[in-house]
């Protein structure tokens, strides 16, 4: 068990007989009174989001997870296919766990896959990704101030803001985090 003070984001936990991973975390002391700690958390099996209010004091079961690194493999829809990197196994997981991660996955992308009684639950995603601008607007002519952007779409359908030299066909790398422009690869 563990004091829901030491709830901090990317902190995964049990509640209720679901797992949960906390996105985001806030303590909150009032003038008077005890203090609450407010989390939204993940379920890892459904992907539906929690936000709970928890009193400073609770407990909430904390758990034993493992981590493999894997290699994105394919997805055939709602299943998306990964190579474990040292038994070769295949394990698959569920778009609706995948979440916005989907978006920053393309073939042959190392990453790490967090295991709990040898399921697949979650995976972590490298700080950035180098992907293939598929379209792009055309720079206009003359239009050379300062800060100018444009909206692309990359090869895995993620559509990113990036600076107007940026053209179709260009690698560029973006941050997995934010989802933002870096440079061009």
């Amino acid at each position: 068990m563990i004091d829901v003070n030491e709830l901090r984001k990317g902190v995964t936990f049990e509640l209720d007989g679901s797992l949960y991973k906390v996105l985001d975390y806030e303590h909150h002391k009032p003038g008077r009174g005890k203090a609450t700690i407010r989390v939204k958390a993940r379920d890892l099996h459904s992907g539906t989001i929690l936000e709970k209010t928890f009193p400073s004091g609770d407990r909430v079961q904390d758990i034993r997870l493992d981590y493999h690194n894997v290699q994105y493999l394919y997805n055939d829809g709602e299943l998306y296919h990964f190579m474990d990197l040292e038994t070769y196994e295949q394990p698959a997981i569920h778009l609706n766990v995948i979440g916005e991660a989907a978006q920053y996955l393309k073939e042959g992308l190392s990453v790490k896959l967090t295991f709990y009684e040898n399921q697949p639950l979650d995976i972590e995603l490298p700080i950035t990704v180098d992907l293939e601008v598929t379209t792009a607007a055309t720079a206009v002519r003359g239009d050379t101030a300062t800060g100018v952007t444009k909206k692309v779409t990359t090869e895995t359908g993620l559509e990113v803001q990036v600076p107007n030299f940026v053209s179709e066909g260009d690698i560029i790398r973006v941050d997995t985090r934010s989802g933002t422009y870096i440079t061009r690869a």
